[in-house]
């Protein structure tokens, strides 16, 4: 194990975590030299907006700069940008680019992220995915041209591309292979919930709504064919269906890979000295399960950024990675947020409060009388409250009580 803070760091990745790991080592006063290095050959930029705000033309590439305003070398950061990493070795402990150029490391941060997965598809742009800033702009650009889109998955990507187009003006319907959407992640109650929040904006929601195959047509436009022999015309396909880490160009180095760069407590990488890894890429040993865990969020990727950095430049101080599961989701106008980790047999309970703007929901998990996770509906006051819980080991009792202090009036509403 290193004694000291290493010289050169190397961060190969551009999303929120790997900027945001820069960023920390040089507010905590890091005099090295911090280089990343990224495949695209952009200002990084923080990537939550690419389904909302960029997409319905409130924000651009610059308002969502992940750089202060003195850019690179007002962060202190060396970019090398517009070169992909295709292999690491960790022996001779350099990451070797695209072009064949090897760059030499003291440690090295893996935050790669994650690539969404998609489904076959014909030639063109009709049907697309969204991950980096040009997915957004050629999506919006064919929202421009009007017509039905039909998104693919209920994830929250997918429900905040549908939320866009509606907002828009557009016809849009979200198509589920599952019985029922949004429940994958959410469970049958809260996930009835929000179909009913898009139901309600307009959007068409379908379960038991696999997709056989995707039909272009002469004109630009394409029908999506389902299974069942039912077809959707659509003028833009958007496929939201889950992501795979990106760790591919990691084969051979000699890391446990495992859906992810499996780690330590501590976010540093099993199989090889001085190589940590951040974000949607990490799967790191949670002590409070004793799993390995893997959350695609962009709080997640911030607060291990943050971890991370500390951990570098004090090896004899190193801190385990124990923040609670968070994100969020903007979706009609209605903010959704989540705390914790849902288990399929969990328990769900519904706490109203009641205020002059409106009611605010917490859906809330719970295994036991045990605190599994909370859902929260327009209500962000009670997320701090619910992460405080969470990370205290709290059971359903106190964050109940939590809660109800919070609200001028609670009462309990039943499931549905």
């Amino acid at each position: 194990m290193r004694d000291r803070a290493p010289g050169r760091i190397l961060v190969v990745g551009t999303s929120v975590g790997g900027i945001r790991t820069g960023q920390a080592l040089r507010a905590a006063g890091h005099t090295g030299e911090v280089v990343v290095v990224g495949a695209e050959d952009v200002t990084p930029y923080d990537k939550p907006p690419l389904s909302k705000q960029v997409l319905v033309g409130s924000q651009t590439a610059a308002d969502i700069s992940l750089l202060g305003p003195g850019g690179w070398s007002g962060d202190g950061l060396t970019p090398m940008t517009g070169r992909a990493a295709v292999r690491l070795d960790p022996v001779g402990k350099q990451v070797i680019l695209a072009d064949g150029e090897p760059v030499d490391y003291d440690a090295v941060v893996l935050a790669t992220g994650a690539f969404p997965r998609s489904i076959p598809a014909p030639e063109g742009d009709l049907v697309c995915t969204v991950r980096e800033l040009r997915d957004a702009a050629a999506i919006r650009e064919r929202f421009s041209r009007g017509g039905p889109v039909v998104v693919v998955g209920s994830g929250f990507i997918g429900a905040e591309v549908a939320s866009s187009a509606r907002q828009l003006g557009l016809d849009a319907t979200i198509v589920e292979a599952l019985p029922e959407p949004f429940a994958r992640v959410l469970g049958p109650d809260v996930g009835a919930r929000i179909s009913r929040l898009h139901a309600d904006a307009g959007v068409t929601v379908l379960g038991s709504a696999a997709v056989a195959r995707v039909e272009s047509l002469a004109d630009g436009t394409g029908v999506v064919h389902l299974a069942d022999g039912r077809r959707l015309p659509a003028a833009t396909v958007v496929v939201g269906i889950g992501v795979v880490p990106g760790t591919g160009w990691l084969e051979g180095s000699g890391l446990d890979l495992g859906f992810g760069v499996l780690t330590d407590e501590f976010c540093r990488a099993s199989g090889a000295p001085d190589v940590y890894a951040v974000g949607d890429v990490a799967r790191w040993l949670d002590v409070r399960s004793g799993e390995h865990r893997l959350v695609e969020h962009w709080t997640n990727a911030v607060e291990q950024a943050n971890l991370v950095a500390h951990n570098l430049l004090h090896p004899d101080d190193l801190r385990p990675y124990v923040k609670a599961p968070y994100f969020w989701s903007d979706q009609h106008g209605l903010k959704i947020q989540m705390v914790g980790r849902i288990h399929p047999d969990d328990r769900v309970s519904f706490l109203r409060c009641t205020t002059t703007a409106g009611d605010k929901d917490v859906a809330l998990y719970s295994r036991d009388g045990g605190f599994s996770a909370a859902v929260v509906l327009g209500w962000p006051r009670a997320v701090v409250a619910c992460r405080q819980a969470w990370e205290r080991g709290e059971d359903l009792a106190q964050i109940t009580a939590r809660l109800s202090a919070l609200a001028t009036a609670t009462v309990p509403v039943p499931v549905g």
